[in-house]
């Protein structure tokens, strides 16, 4: 942090273990009403600046469908937000990355236990036989890229291949710091999300909400009105 660096050992939350959303509310609510009409789009590209909860959101979101497959349940029409009680059956699923409708690309370590610079084809074609199972969970099936801007040129034209014909109650969530610079193809696929950088205020409560800090912490503060509204810039 700027003011006092927070220590190596300190924990922060995973996105798929955060339930609480900081700002965003435009975001949420046109979500949240698309899934309620019932004519979902089947792929959304989240944007926006790095570490302002864009990822946070994806997983918000994924867990609500999960936890809701009935767009046109009562629980779904009287919602107010996306939130999902963390004690929830889908929501301790999710956190402990073991619910069946799910599956993350991410980047993930090499037989050196390096972490890769890229999201691989053929852990992006692992879309191919999630979507194509019927054993593991019925209903809708929800992908998350953590990023797109990560995906190799072979990685991108596998996740378009599935894109151009998506399965029926699949969900594409593609999270990108540089949607600009996401492929033309695969932009004219998705509905976009442009996320904008947090106010102060949410910053802090989203850092503090991560790592369990206080959120009248004064380094906290003070890194938060330098972080240009990023969460990750706060807690760098």
């Amino acid at each position: 942090m700027s003011a006092r660096k927070v220590e190596a050992e300190l924990a922060v939350r995973h996105p798929r273990e955060t339930t609480a959303l900081f700002g965003h509310r435009e975001a949420e609510a046109a979500l949240l009403a698309a899934y309620r009409s019932g004519r979902m789009a089947h792929a959304w590209l989240i944007g926006g600046p790095q570490g302002i909860g864009k990822a946070t959101l994806a997983y918000r979101m994924a867990r609500f469908v999960l936890a809701h497959r009935d767009p046109s349940s009562a629980a779904v029409r009287a919602a107010t937000s996306l939130h999902v009680e963390p004690d929830d059956h889908v929501a301790r699923l999710i956190a402990s990355e073991a619910h069946g409708g799910l599956l993350t690309l991410e980047r993930s370590a090499n037989d050196k236990g390096v972490l890769r610079t890229v999201i691989t084809v053929d852990e992006t074609r692992e879309t191919i036989s999630f979507f194509g199972s019927t054993a593991a969970v019925e209903g809708w099936r929800v992908c998350i890229v953590d990023t797109v801007d990560e995906l190799n040129p072979n990685a991108a034209n596998a996740l378009l291949k599935i894109l151009e014909e998506p399965p029926q109650q699949s969900l594409f969530l593609l999270v990108s710091h540089a949607p600009a610079r996401v492929l033309a193809t695969i932009k004219s696929r998705c509905r976009r999300l442009a996320l904008r950088a947090l106010s102060t205020d949410d910053v802090i409560s989203a850092a503090a909400e991560a790592t369990g800090m206080a959120a009248g912490d004064p380094a906290l503060r003070d890194a938060a009105r330098a972080s240009e509204g990023s969460v990750a810039r706060t807690l760098m």
